[in-house]
């Protein structure tokens, strides 16, 4: 059964593309027709591919693999945050900083200054410093918020990513295949295919095609994760089992005389 239906992706305007003119022949294969000037998206092979995505990041997530959610244009800010804080996975949705992925000791720097600022204003200490002193450790505590709390935890990384626009996160694309991290990416009419291991033929503009999108990969981490807490769960049950047989106590049976 298909995770999502021709019906959505129709009201969604996923299968909108770009102006002819503005087109990347190596996306002809996923063009359906033109229409006004426009190229319209074959909607069978996004429903094809985004199936394809949603099993594959729902076996990563079932492995226990980070999942990470990019996307910084103005229209996947809030949908990529909603839908990452919806799976629980991490996310970058205002600005790419280069090193995120292949020198994340530098970046893990970054974020114990943020995470030292909140210390120091949870515990009071804050009051020991000027308050020129203090305005400018919160400015700079904010903006390293802005642009790394979505991954302030993340200790390692990802065993996939969502991005949302190849053609605007290419700096991430690029670490991500420095390092052998698999790629899902919504790709329009204007993008290069090649640039992710699965491709999503679609509107990346429309901030509707992105919710839709993005919620569908949320529910793939979800339905992932799942399958691994209920896999840990049989496991304690089937230890449970263990202990209880060989800590049973001894049975002795009575000789009794046959009358």
């Amino acid at each position: 059964m298909s995770v999502v239906t021709m019906k959505q992706l129709l009201e969604a305007g996923v299968h909108f593309g770009h102006q002819t003119h503005k087109w990347n022949p190596k996306m002809k294969k996923f063009i359906f027709i033109k229409r006004n000037g426009i190229h319209i998206l074959d909607l069978k092979q996004t429903v094809d591919a985004i199936n394809e995505a949603y099993q594959f990041l729902k076996d990563v997530a079932s492995r226990g693999e980070y999942v990470l959610f990019v996307g910084t244009k103005k229209q996947a800010v809030d949908a990529v945050k909603i839908a990452a804080d919806k799976a629980g996975v991490f996310y970058v949705n205002n600005r790419w900083y280069g090193g995120m992925l292949t020198n994340m000791k530098t970046i893990r720097q970054s974020i114990e200054k943020m995470e030292h600022f909140e210390s120091i204003v949870e515990d009071g200490s804050i009051a020991s410093y000027t308050k020129l002193e203090a305005l400018r450790m919160k400015r700079r505590h904010d903006k390293i918020e802005m642009g790394l709390g979505g991954i302030r935890t993340m200790d390692r990384v990802p065993g996939a990513i969502f991005v949302v626009d190849t053609k605007q996160e290419t700096i991430a694309i690029n670490e991500a295949k420095k390092l052998g991290i698999p790629l899902i990416g919504m790709v329009d009419t204007n993008c290069d295919p090649d640039a992710v291991d699965y491709v999503i033929p679609s509107n990346d503009d429309a901030i509707r095609a992105i919710n839709l999108i993005a919620d569908v990969m949320a529910n793939a981490v979800i339905e992932g994760r799942n399958i691994a807490n209920e896999g840990v769960a049989d496991e304690n049950m089937a230890e449970g089992e263990v202990v209880e047989l060989t800590e049973a106590p001894e049975v002795k049976e009575e000789n009794k005389e046959v009358e």
